[in-house]
C-alpha cells in the first residue's frame, strides 16, 4: 500500500509502501516512554520504500535490554516520532509510525505485542465517556 506522511509540523515528509497486514502495536514501556502514551501502532516498510520528500529526521539511538539498539527517528523542530529501524541485518525493516501517515484509518492493527506491559486499563477505555471532538 503506498501511504505519504508527515510529522505534525509538517517539516519532516516521506512517501513509502507498506504491508497493510503487518501492522501492530507495541505495549513495551519504551514505547510509552517515546510516544508518552499507553501503547504505539506501527506499520512496517522495507528501507527501499522510504522515501524523504522534504528535510531529514533527527535520529535517537535506543540500546534495549537486549544489547540491540533501536535508532529512532523524529522531527527536530516538533518531536513527532516518525520511523524506527535497526542495526546490521535488522537495518532493512523500518517501522512506520502510524500516527504520520495520511492513510492511518486503513491500517488497522493486525497484533499486538508486549502485552505483558500493557497498562491495566487498556482493555476498559471502550465505557468511558466520549466526546466526537478532535
Amino acid at each position: 500500500m503506498q501511504i505519504d506522511g508527515q510529522c505534525h509540523c509538517g517539516f519532516v515528509t516521506y512517501e513509502a509502501e507498506v504491508d497493510p497486514n503487518d501492522v501492530s502495536i507495541c505495549h513495551c514501556s519504551d514505547c510509552q516512554t517515546l510516544t508518552g502514551s499507553a501503547f504505539r501502532v506501527t506499520a512496517i516498510a522495507r528501507r527501499q520504500d522510504v522515501r524523504l520528500t522534504s528535510n531529514l529526521p533527527k535520529l535517537y539511538t535506543k540500546t534495549g535490554d537486549n544489547g540491540q539498539k533501536r535508532l529512532q527517528y523524529f522531527c527536530p523542530e516538533c518531536g513527532s516520532p516518525l520511523f524506527t529501524t535497526g542495526e546490521g541485518k535488522d537495518a532493512d525493516v523500518w517501522g512506520v509510525r502510524v500516527g504520520s501517515i495520511r492513510q492511518r484509518a486503513a491500517l488497522a492493527p493486525r497484533q499486538q505485542i508486549w502485552c505483558r506491559s500493557a497498562l491495566p486499563w487498556i482493555d476498559d477505555i471502550r465505557n468511558l465517556p466520549s466526546s466526537q471532538q478532535d
